[in-house]
């Protein structure tokens, strides 16, 4: 059980985390502009640690057009380096607000699942790709069968762990988008 000095000073962290984040979030507002694919990503309900600062990253290493977020209310930037600010971000309260605007933009979904039955690396990505990416834990916030058109993939894997990390999948995927789009 943590120390009540413990507990104050992860309350300090959250509390520099959030100031950090609505700054950057001011920051990205002004700043950002699509990346120079037409793929983006969706992140469904992440935990707001170093994830989803580090998908940023990713995100505008390999020209994202966007990272649309879903009930994330802040996250630590701390991971992203900077790169919050370049990438466009889009906040969803809900998977369905954001599914019925990337539909109307002619977007494929995918939805990222290790016993998926299509493997990455083996198909041809569509230019106007929208990736998912469920929590850490608990997956996506969901059901993937009451939405037309979301197809599972997944990240072909040979060792003994279940799945990825979430950063380290998006970046593989991303990657892949890039190798088969052109860089």
């Amino acid at each position: 059980m943590p120390t009540r000095a413990e507990k104050k000073k992860q309350q300090d962290a959250r509390r520099w985390a959030e100031r950090q984040y609505i700054k950057h979030r001011r920051h990205n507002m002004v700043y950002a502009e699509p990346g120079v694919h037409d793929f983006v990503i969706v992140l469904d309900n992440l935990k707001p640690s170093f994830n989803i600062g580090k998908i940023f990253r990713s995100g505008d290493a390999f020209g994202a057009k966007a990272i649309h977020l879903i009930g994330t209310e802040y996250f630590d930037v701390k991971s992203a380096k900077g790169s919050f600010k370049w990438l466009p971000a889009h906040f969803h309260p809900t998977f369905e607000k954001c599914y019925e605007q990337l539909i109307a933009e002619g977007y494929t979904f995918f939805v990222l699942e290790p016993d998926a039955p299509h493997s990455l690396h083996r198909m041809e990505i569509p230019a106007k790709s929208a990736f998912v990416f469920g929590h850490e834990e608990h997956g996506i916030s969901f059901d993937k069968n009451a939405y037309k058109g979301v197809a599972s993939i997944k990240v072909p894997q040979v060792g003994k762990v279940e799945s990825l990390n979430v950063s380290i999948a998006a970046s593989i995927v991303m990657y892949e988008y890039a190798r088969q789009h052109g860089e």
